[in-house]
């Protein structure tokens, strides 16, 4: 093995957050471009703005809060059976799951140049309709990744589950620009 990657191996067993960084910082922009893809953008006219956010988002807030969570979550349940990993993955639907979403629609706007009355708006419109379908989806991801994953791979784990769910939120996120959009041209028209 080459001194890189036993160096490596060796930073990410005695700083374990990193493995969570890194896979946030790649996973999340990557979530960002694969949804402008679905909205039929190309490279020409991808916004890298727009992901470069969430990589920022991803890896210096996310990674680290899910990282305290699951470190946390371990802590007041040490046991890795299924009862237990079925009680974290609901209390986490009441508690980190909510917190998250509340700051992801909320942090991206700030991040965008938003005001925070903005923020907090977008926040009011997309936060229940998020929720109900994370809800449906993270339950059973997480109870999968308490029962059965070992906890220096969980953050990692939940990384790449949440490709696609990066990819529902960045189009949840898009939705106010698309309406945005709507408006403007329906403003135009009408003065036309």
């Amino acid at each position: 093995m080459s001194t890189i990657a036993i160096n490596l191996k060796s930073f990410y067993k005695q700083y374990p957050i990193f493995r969570g960084i890194l896979s946030y910082a790649v996973i999340w922009p990557t979530s960002c471009i694969c949804q402008q893809t679905f909205a039929g953008r190309t490279w020409k006219d991808y916004d890298w703005a727009q992901a470069g956010r969430f990589c920022l988002y991803g890896s210096c807030f996310v990674a680290p809060t899910l990282y305290g969570w699951i470190r946390f979550s371990s802590y007041l349940w040490p046991r890795t059976n299924l009862k237990t990993a079925v009680t974290k993955a609901l209390i986490e639907q009441v508690s980190y799951g909510p917190a998250a979403m509340v700051c992801f629609f909320f942090g991206m706007s700030l991040l965008e140049g938003r005001t925070v009355e903005y923020a907090t708006n977008e926040v009011k419109d997309k936060f229940l309709p998020t929720y109900k379908v994370g809800v449906c989806v993270w339950p059973v991801l997480q109870t999968i990744n308490f029962c059965f994953i070992s906890e220096k791979n969980r953050v990692p784990y939940v990384s790449v589950c949440s490709l696609m769910w990066t990819c529902f939120l960045a189009y949840m996120k898009q939705l106010e620009i698309k309406r945005q959009q709507q408006a403007e041209a329906a403003s135009l028209a009408l003065k036309f």
